[in-house]
């Protein structure tokens, strides 16, 4: 049987030009037992796996300083590949898009804007092979 990690031993970097989007996601994810960082601008994301790895980003696609195409490969360059990133965006509802964006080698799931969160939520414990938290089951 597959051992799942913890919530709590995970780190995830939430990346969003939107505050809002920022501080729901963080909350709900931090709620599940996960450990969350944020970044704003594609700077920041550099700076912030550089600094510690993330072991998930969930990316918007649409954000300042470098979009979100660029911090992909960005990541892929700098030997940060191995770190699974769920896309989100509310500017792409093209299925060619999508399925463009996927095919990327660090892309775990893609997700549109308006979220959902429970899907969301599904998608980051399947990525991370963690298990929903207590407070997810009562």
């Amino acid at each position: 049987m597959e051992e799942s990690a913890a919530p709590r031993d995970k780190n995830i970097l939430i990346v969003d030009d939107d505050e809002g989007i920022r501080v729901v996601l963080a909350h709900v994810l931090e709620k599940e037992g996960f450990q969350v960082r944020q970044a704003v601008n594609g700077e920041d994301v550099l700076r912030a796996v550089r600094d510690k790895p993330a072991d998930l980003i969930i990316l918007d696609l649409m954000i300042p300083r470098y979009g979100g195409f660029e911090i992909l490969r960005h990541l892929q360059k700098e030997g940060f590949a191995k770190i699974p990133i769920i896309v989100i965006t509310g500017r792409y509802s093209d299925r060619s898009i999508a399925e463009l964006i996927m095919q990327e080698s660090n892309v775990a799931d893609f997700m549109e804007k308006p979220l959902k969160l429970p899907a969301l939520l599904g998608a980051v414990h399947r990525v991370l092979k963690t298990k929903p938290g207590s407070a997810a089951n009562s």
